[in-house]
Formats: structure tokens, sequence, C-alpha cells
């Protein structure tokens, strides 16, 4: 390699938090028992127990990863004193039910991992976050794209400069996603459950735009009845950025996501490892920039999106809750991406850019 200008640390990964505070699983589907599981016990955090909508599902994952304990419901499990974090792994619609819970049991209970889509609507989400507010319990959400090797990557080439400023950005998805049947009775679909990586991904790397340009379509091989089974959003930001994402959920062949961002003085592009799951492959980035021009950089990694990325996401909940301090994804700042997300769809049923100053 030629000597390089650019700082080649690049901070990709999140280091496993060192906490010892007990926690408890809701939820033993794939997301729980193959990656949230896998990652933890990875990192070596204290996993106390698990409880699902039924046990046969809880003891299954609980005997996966040598787990002893196994609760005959959530509720059981809110109320053992040991769990002082709570790790929920439920539908969206199902979550502020088990958050309203443990926010009663706030003399044991510190924080709250709750997933995304936090709920289906900002309406609950809002609600979530004062109940936790009230409650004295931190609330983040698994938001687990910022963790992803090649976005963190990504983050800090931003951050220090290294690109410029970021002129135009981009993120193309052609993964045909297999739908939880919980989603078949909602009306939001690839905006809520899929584009909301990429629009919080977004968030995160160039903070929020003025308005959103959404426009979608029916996706003709599902099944059940919806309005968004494909999602093309166009970002619009004050500097003059445009942030677009490509949410191709039909695609049959060829499956991936790419991410690309050129800016004044470089471009970065990159792919995300989820599609190949669980065979797997890591994350990359390449890019370059005037202080070293004509030469691509090509840091490689063996980590991967699913399930490392998950080491961070519990991992700063648990030091947050430790020292007493915010988490780096917390609960108000979903709120930001749940605004999105209404003017996401906001958009889609009227044809037109919407503010996010519009969404209350």
């Amino acid at each position: 390699m030629a000597n390089s200008a650019i700082d080649l640390e690049l901070n990709y990964q999140a280091e496993p938090s060192t906490s010892k505070l007990g926690i408890g699983l809701i939820g033993a589907g794939f997301i729980m028992r193959d990656v949230h599981m896998a990652a933890y016990n990875q990192a070596g955090y204290n996993l106390v127990g698990i409880a699902s909508r039924t046990k046969e599902s809880a003891q299954t994952a609980a005997d996966q990863w040598g787990l002893s304990s196994v609760y005959d419901s959530w509720q059981d499990l809110l109320g053992d004193s040991r769990i002082e974090i709570v790790d929920i792994a439920y539908p969206p619609h199902l979550q502020l039910e088990v958050l309203r819970e443990a926010a009663k049991q706030n003399s044991h209970i510190k924080g709250i991992l709750a997933q995304k889509p936090l709920a289906t609507n900002l309406q609950d989400a809002q609600e979530m976050v004062r109940l936790c507010e009230e409650a004295g319990i931190v609330l983040s959400v698994n938001q687990n794209m910022r963790y992803d090797q090649s976005i963190r990557s990504l983050k800090t080439l931003l951050d220090r400069g290294d690109l410029g400023e970021p002129v135009v950005a981009q993120i193309t998805m052609h993964a045909r996603p297999h739908w939880q049947s919980f989603i078949e009775g909602y009306e939001r679909v690839a905006i809520l459950n899929m584009s909301i990586h990429h629009l919080d991904a977004f968030r995160f790397l160039f903070g929020d735009p003025e308005s959103i340009f959404v426009s979608v379509r029916k996706d003709p091989r599902t099944t059940f009845d919806h309005n968004d089974g494909m999602a093309f959003s166009i970002l619009e930001y004050a500097n003059g950025l445009r942030a677009i994402a490509l949410d191709n959920c039909f695609t049959w062949v060829d499956h991936g996501i790419e991410w690309r961002v050129e800016g004044t003085e470089g471009v970065a592009k990159g792919t995300l490892g989820w599609p190949d799951y669980p065979d797997g492959s890591p994350s990359t980035i390449d890019f370059t920039a005037k202080a070293q021009p004509g030469y691509w950089f090509q840091p490689r990694w063996p980590e991967r999106w699913f399930p490392q990325a998950f080491i961070g996401t519990m991992g700063q909940l648990l030091d947050a809750v430790d020292s007493g301090t915010q988490p780096q994804l917390t609960g108000e700042d979903n709120l930001a991406t749940m605004r999105l997300i209404e003017a996401a769809y906001r958009s889609a049923e009227t044809g037109c850019s919407v503010k996010l100053s519009e969404i209350d």
C-alpha cells in the first residue's frame, strides 16, 4: 500500500461492555435466538433468563445457549428482581404493553432495549418514552444498523471530514424479506419495517433532514393485503444534501444492500452483509479522497453486522446504566426516527414532499 495521508483507524467495531448487570430476554424468535443471544454470548454479558409468547419457544432458545431460567410468561420475567436490563424482541404493536408493565417494576429494572420499530405509530412511541422517563428507566432502541461495521466506518470518515461536505448519499436494497406473520395485520409494511433501517442510518450519518419525499408501490408477489410493498425515499437537507433510499422488497435474484456517499473531498461506498445470513459475510467499505488521489482504500474485518453489531447495541445501554449517562441510542432520539416514518407515510399518501416540522 502506498503511504497514506488517511487515518485507517475507523472505529468500525464497538468494544463489548464489561457490565455485569442482569439481562432478561423477552422473545425467542430468530432475531433473539440466533442474533441477540449469539452476540451476548460472545461478549460475555450476564443473561439471567428468557420468556416468550410460549414457554416451549423460550425453552428452545434457552437450551441452545445454556440459559437456565425460563419463565412461564414475560410478566413473570419482569417480576424477577435479578433482572436489571430488559431486552425486548417482540412485534412493535406489543411492546407498549410490555413497557407499561416494566415501568411498574422500576425498583429493580434500570434499562430497556426495545426492538425497532419502537411502535407502529408515533403516538405509541411517545407514550413509551414518557413511561420510561417517569419511571426512571433508561430506554434505548435497537437501531442496529448504526453498529454495522461499514456504517460506523463511514461515520468516522464523515466526522473527520475526510470526504469533505456530503453532496449525495444513497442506500440501495434489493432483498426480499421473509415478512414475519404479525406484519400481515399491519397497514404499514416496507417503510415501517425495512426503510426504518435506512432512514435512521441517514439520521445517524447526516442529522435530521428538512423534508422527505416518498413513492411506494405494492409488491405483486406479497400475498397479504398491503400498501407499501416497496418504498423509494428522498431526504432533503437544508445544506443541499440529498439522501436516497431505494427499498426493493420484490427482487428474486442478485440480492444485496449497497450504499454510497459522495462528498466534495472524497467518495465512499460499501455493502451490508445481511442478505446472505446465516452463511454470512462481513460488510465492506471502499473509499478514496483527494488527500490521497487515485487510491481506493479497502479495509476489511472478520466481524459481521449479524450478530456482532448487537454487541454494541446492548453494550451502549449497559454502559449508560452503569455510568448514569445517556445511551447513544436514546428513546427520545428514536422519536425523531419515528417522526420521519410518519412524514414518509404522509408523503406517500399525498404525493408531496413533507416537512418534518409538520409532524407533531
